[in-house]
């Protein structure tokens, strides 16, 4: 235990601004894809799910909340900041200040072929740092959910940020994740 003085954080200046211990976020993030599919069979209107239908119903729910946590952290982390007028300056922001609010480091690598096509990769997720890797590749499957929202957030943040785009993640080998971006429109 540490007795000196916290690090102040991105709004350590707003006296309004309240504090999440890390921790709970991380148990968040791993009781979101149970409870979403609970909550698929639960809400389902002819009972049980098909797996196909499970895994849509489950997916729209993690990205739509990730979409909105990712518009919230967007406008409260921008506002001080100049406007970003070309797209790769909004996915620099997403790749440095977002992915460290949220995941306390930044993307690995940064890629783009120039023509509204960005690859983020992020070697250490922490999501999956303490999953458990099983031979076969059992692991990674059942990894994959736990990307959707990640997905979302990146979604909510683009578009708080004027740039329309869809996102897409995966991954072939823990902890790492790849989140591929396509841009709708190319420039802002």
């Amino acid at each position: 235990m540490s007795f000196d003085t916290p690090i102040p954080t991105y709004s350590a200046s707003d006296p309004h601004a309240t504090f999440l211990n890390s921790s709970c976020l991380d148990f968040l993030l791993i009781e979101l894809v149970p409870l979403a599919q609970r909550l698929a069979n639960e809400l389902s209107v002819h009972g049980e799910l098909d797996e196909e239908e499970e895994r849509e119903a489950v997916f729209y729910r993690l990205e739509m909340l990730g979409y909105r946590v990712g518009l919230g952290l967007a406008e409260r982390f921008s506002r001080d900041r100049a406007r970003m007028v070309e797209t790769l300056d909004v996915i620099k922001f997403c790749c440095k200040d977002l992915w460290t609010i949220v995941f306390r480091k930044q993307i690995d690598n940064l890629k783009t072929n120039h023509r509204g096509v960005y690859v983020l990769t992020d070697n250490t997720f922490r999501p999956f740092a303490r999953m458990s890797t099983e031979a076969g590749g059992a692991a990674v499957i059942r990894a994959q959910p736990f990307l959707w929202f990640p997905c979302g957030v990146i979604r909510g943040a683009l578009a708080a940020l004027g740039v329309n785009a869809s996102v897409q993640a995966e991954t072939t080998e823990l902890p790492s994740a790849i989140f591929k971006i396509e841009t709708v429109n190319k420039g802002l």
